[in-house]
């Protein structure tokens, strides 16, 4: 009789895995934020001359300096999240790409427009359509995490100094040949060429984290995320940081002006700029010390801030002035840079897009608070009072931030003894 040899079983032949979503390196990740400095040149720039723009538009006292100045915050902070979620589920670099477009529309119809209205409509689109910080973070996290993320983050805010610190003076410089108004229009050559850029790079990983209408991923191999408190922390923090530091930019002009008679649109723009050098200088070298105890950090940024910001009442000479920023500027890279290792720690297991988009709404909500409280400060007391103002807010978040740690051993020391 005969037999037939049993056939050996094969195994099954795995299906081939898709292909890994390519991860940036650092050459990319500088060009991310070299796009955000050049997109953002005319938007953090040009706002700190609103009040030699509104003028020029029928407002001659430029009694809306501080309400416009908010204005793009506004609607930035609104529609941030929705981006974010947007952005989570069609992909983080087509958004980018919309919001540096968006941009540049913006930029054109503000340095074009011949009224007030049509001015307020351009600020507000450039709201609407903006929000390229949110955006490019956003792309940054779906790739990176733990210390990467933390550091592209700090340098995204870096981007963000420098677009304050040049912006302001190459404005100032450029004024006696192009209106600050006009050069709205001249600007929006820059997100353009943004776009451009960005164009060529890769799309990141969107299956690092859970997004909106995808499957969650499996728990053995899912990221922890980051606690809820956490987060509820950093937003808070973020509100009040924002709130103490932004409240000074509206009318810090008229008040170096008012206190130092004859002072030029130069020196202006170079002591507005001051604390934004600070971070470009100082902001890696805090990266690495505050990194494994960020609380820290923003605590003493804090204090400094409330130090800066009381600095600026009774300051009334360049070099009184040139302290206090320089105070400032300390508060504003401890802060930032520790923000940004918390805003790391809290993407853990989080779609990036939604939780930058909403960092960036609570980011929005304290610069539009500090623009009324200092409209309604100047209107009541003069230029030196947002700073006041500044001061109170700063000094209420040291003592909620440092408080709770030390009542917390004060108690664990008691329970040993």
């Amino acid at each position: 009789m005969s037999t037939t040899a049993p056939q050996p079983v094969q195994a099954p032949t795995p299906a081939p895995e898709p292909p890994a979503a390519p991860r940036l390196g650092r050459r990319q990740v500088h060009a991310v934020a070299g796009c955000y400095f050049v997109a953002s040149f005319a938007a953090l720039g040009l706002p700190p001359y609103l009040t030699e723009i509104l003028p020029d538009l029928g407002d001659g006292a430029a009694r809306w300096a501080g309400l416009l100045y908010i204005v793009p915050t506004v609607f930035g902070g609104l529609g941030a999240p929705l981006w974010g979620r947007l952005a989570d589920r069609f992909g983080r670099k087509r958004l980018l790409l919309r919001a540096q477009l968006g941009l540049a529309a913006a930029f054109l119809l503000a340095g074009w427009a011949d009224s007030l209205a049509t001015f307020t409509a351009a600020l507000v689109l450039q709201g609407i359509l903006g929000g390229t910080f949110a955006a490019s973070n956003g792309y940054l996290g779906a790739a990176l995490e733990g210390p990467a993320l933390s550091k592209a983050l700090t340098l995204m805010q870096g981007s963000a100094r420098a677009a304050l610190v040049f912006a302001p003076i190459v404005v100032g410089a450029l004024s006696p040949w192009l209106s600050p108004h006009r050069q709205y229009a001249l600007l929006a050559v820059l997100p353009l060429a943004a776009a451009a850029m960005l164009a060529a790079l890769p799309e990141p990983n969107r299956d690092r984290t859970e997004t909106a209408g995808e499957p969650a991923a499996d728990a053995a191999t899912a990221p922890q995320r980051g606690s809820i408190g956490a987060l509820r922390a950093l937003l808070a923090l973020e509100f009040a940081f924002v709130f103490s530091t932004v409240i000074s930019f509206p009318y810090l002009i008229s008040l170096i002006k008012e206190r130092i008679p004859g002072t030029g649109s130069m020196v202006s723009g170079v002591l507005f700029a001051l604390p934004h050098m600070c971070y470009l200088v100082g902001a890696m070298a805090v990266h690495d010390a505050f990194r494994t105890r960020p609380r820290l950090g923003i605590a003493l940024g804090f204090a400094c801030i409330a130090l800066g910001s009381a600095g600026h009442g009774p300051a009334d000479s360049l070099p009184a002035f040139f302290t206090v920023r320089l105070l400032l500027g300390v508060g504003l890279t401890l802060g930032l840079v520790c923000m940004s290792v918390l805003a790391a720690d809290c993407a853990k297991g989080r779609a990036p897009g939604g939780l930058f988009g909403s960092i960036e709404f609570f980011s929005k909500a304290g610069a539009v608070a500090a623009g009324l409280a200092a409209a309604a400060g100047n209107g009541l007391f003069g230029p030196s009072a947002p700073l006041f103002i500044g001061t109170a807010i700063a000094v209420a978040t040291v003592l909620a931030t440092a408080l709770p740690p030390l009542f917390r051993r004060l108690s664990a020391t008691r329970r040993s003894l």
